[in-house]
């Protein structure tokens, strides 16, 4: 099948598949009332053979092109449908327990997310460990053949509505080896949610407290001590789905446009910042679509520039609906008001610009530390 028939296919199947009423295109974290009818629509993927289209075959995948997966992106944000539940449980734990967990692990945790029967979160940030994670504190205490989890997480996206998360705790004092990776049951006891509001009024985000929480050995992914190399593989992961999401960037650029063009305030200077933009968007996608094509390791500075450049695209995207929307831009309710607001966030998130920028600093262009 050609690209432009899987596309034909795909837009043909939006159209037609039945949605549920409370179904928008809410992006890559649904707040705890989205969770019911996005996981209604995962379902009606899963069923249709399009849910974790990039997962290999035996998986339950399709062993999708980059293509392919850039194509299904486009359509979902065109028809303004989420592409799946949630990125943290198709995009970043199931492709990690795949390659670290064991086979009970594989068999336990993958069906579910794959049908969207469980929603995952990444329990990773903390107060003092954002972009600098190997600064954890989060203690992770052996306890016979059983952990114990004392510490706080903060910024879990769908912490309040998600069954399981992906921990990394400290259990050495060695700043990279003493860091070990779980998967928690997010209902066990001594396990405390607290929803953080945003400036938009959304709560995607949320603090996490672990008091006493025990959690059985098999919950270790991977190795004892090993648990960076789960990070770097997970952060990896997540940097790999930035491109796909560029394709959203058009849709949302042609709002910009529009609204633009009903203030009345397109003028040749805001045309010919709306024309860069949209350069800048296509070349996020041919560095994200080459540097997947070349089969790059997920730890490569390559997937930090996706992170830099898809961070700063998302920002400058908000800048440009404040000029679009004029005096709009303070009435609540516009939706590239929720654009504006949350566009300065992308570059925090996900590990900021600045720390970005110091590793191609360090590792693509050899400056001193």
């Amino acid at each position: 099948m050609t690209a432009e028939e899987f596309r034909t296919q795909v837009r043909d199947w939006l159209a037609s598949a039945p949605k549920p009423e409370e179904l928008y295109d809410y992006g890559g974290t649904p707040q705890l009332t989205d969770v019911p009818a996005g996981r209604q629509w995962h379902r009606t993927l899963y069923e249709a053979g399009y849910a974790c289209l990039h997962w290999p075959a035996e998986h339950g995948g399709r062993d999708a092109s980059v293509a392919e997966q850039a194509i299904f992106a486009e359509e979902a944000a065109r028809a303004g449908v989420p592409r799946q539940l949630n990125i943290v449980g198709p995009d970043l734990a199931g492709p990690v327990i795949m390659r670290h967990g064991t086979e009970a692990q594989r068999r336990r945790y993958l069906p579910p997310i794959l049908r969207g029967d469980h929603l995952w979160c990444q329990l990773f940030s903390e107060p003092d460990a954002g972009s600098d994670l190997a600064s954890l504190r989060t203690r992770a205490r052996a306890d016979v053949d059983d952990w114990i989890i004392d510490g706080q997480k903060v910024w879990t996206s769908a912490a309040g509505s998600a069954d399981y998360g992906l921990l990394i705790a400290r259990t050495g004092e060695d700043r990279y080896l003493g860091i070990t990776a779980f998967v928690v049951d997010m209902t066990l006891p001594g396990i405390a949610v607290r929803p953080l509001r945003q400036l938009d009024g959304e709560s995607k985000f949320s603090e996490v407290f672990f008091d006493k929480v025990r959690l059985a050995g098999d919950s270790v992914l991977g190795e004892v001590g090993q648990g960076w190399r789960v990070t770097t593989a997970t952060l990896g992961q997540e940097r790999l789905s930035l491109g796909a999401q560029a394709v959203g960037m058009f849709e949302a650029l042609r709002e910009v446009a529009t609204a633009a063009r009903e203030h009345g305030l397109l003028d040749p200077v805001l045309e010919d910042t709306i024309t860069a933009l949209w350069s800048r968007i296509w070349l996020l996608r041919a560095t994200w679509l080459r540097a997947v094509g070349a089969d790059t390791e997920l730890s490569s500075s390559a997937f930090s520039v996706l992170k830099l450049v898809s961070s700063e695209v998302y920002r400058d995207l908000g800048d440009l609906a404040t000029s679009a929307l004029g005096t709009d831009a303070l009435a609540a309710g516009h939706p590239l008001v929720h654009r504006m607001l949350v566009g300065r966030a992308q570059t925090i998130l996900g590990g900021t610009s600045e720390i970005q920028r110091n590793i191609l600093a360090e590792r693509v262009l050899g400056l001193p530390r």
